[in-house]
């Protein structure tokens, strides 16, 4: 009769261990595919790169986690969730890149000022007359997975000892690091008095709970509308119906207006589910 109960219960354990562990490995699962999803769809945005993909996805993730999720305190979304958005990001820049020849991100900028040297011209004609470097491209995306798998696997342990950096080494390695690039670029130290008044500002929006993404994504991508705005009034001379007049447009400026009232009335119905 002992041996039946002890059977019983080690029975019951195992079972609520593979519960608990086949609902996590959903979750993360569910999680990482969506998160890939938008990843992807903010690497197609000019401009945008894997730095907000990620930033979104997590928050994204936090918010449907609920009010009791572990974010922070090790939750396996938090980390799962911005690495799958940040390679699905990698991939989505190539998109403006090979079809409009806008690059998407820093890397694929560089790409196309190497295509340029060889007088390759990103754009819808790259398709048609150089095929087989496009999807020698797309090809090499696959390649490259596999390269990661047998790369990161063995040196999963080395990557882990790296989170054991002390706080007091990696916040001014960072710092340095983050200084010397602003500097680089005009050589001036009024970058480096503005790179510390924007940081200091950035420290206060964040305590006041206001998010980082969509800050950053307006001060990559508002400078490329200001340039092609201008280009679009001085090829109308300064008519501003060119900017309602196709279809596109239109249903481009239908959904800025649903991102910026559908997120206030989701909020106020939160609020009054509350009550």
């Amino acid at each position: 009769m002992l041996e039946q109960h002890h059977s019983t219960a080690g029975i019951i354990k195992a079972t609520g261990r593979s519960l608990f562990n086949l609902k996590e490995m959903a979750y993360t699962w569910w999680s990482t595919i969506r998160s890939s999803l938008v990843g992807f769809v903010v690497g197609v945005l000019p401009g945008a790169g894997a730095t907000i993909a990620s930033a979104i996805t997590y928050t994204m993730e936090k918010r449907l986690a609920g009010p009791d999720n572990r974010f922070g305190d090790g939750d396996i979304r938090g980390v799962a969730a911005p690495e799958a958005a940040n390679n699905a990001s990698a991939a989505g820049s190539f998109v403006p890149m090979l079809t409009l020849g806008v690059p998407g991100s820093g890397t694929t900028a560089v790409m196309m000022g190497a295509l340029a040297l060889y007088n390759i011209t990103p754009g819808p004609a790259l398709f048609t007359q150089n095929p087989q470097l496009v999807w020698g491209l797309i090809a090499s995306f696959f390649v490259a997975n596999f390269l990661l798998l047998l790369i990161n696997i063995p040196l999963v342990g080395v990557f882990a000892r790296m989170l054991q950096t002390p706080n007091w080494l990696l916040v001014p390695a960072i710092l340095s690091v983050s200084a010397v690039g602003v500097y680089s670029v005009h050589a001036t130290t009024f970058d480096l008095v503005l790179m510390s008044v924007f940081g200091v500002v950035g420290y206060l929006l964040r305590k006041q709970g206001v998010p980082m993404a969509p800050l950053i994504l307006g001060f990559v991508l508002g400078d490329m509308m200001e340039q092609n705005l201008r280009r679009a009034l001085s090829i109308t001379d300064g008519d501003v119906g060119i900017l309602v007049e196709s279809p596109i447009s239109i249903g481009l400026w239908v959904l800025s207006a649903l991102m910026l009232v559908v997120p206030p009335l989701m909020r106020l119905r939160a609020r009054a589910k509350a009550r």
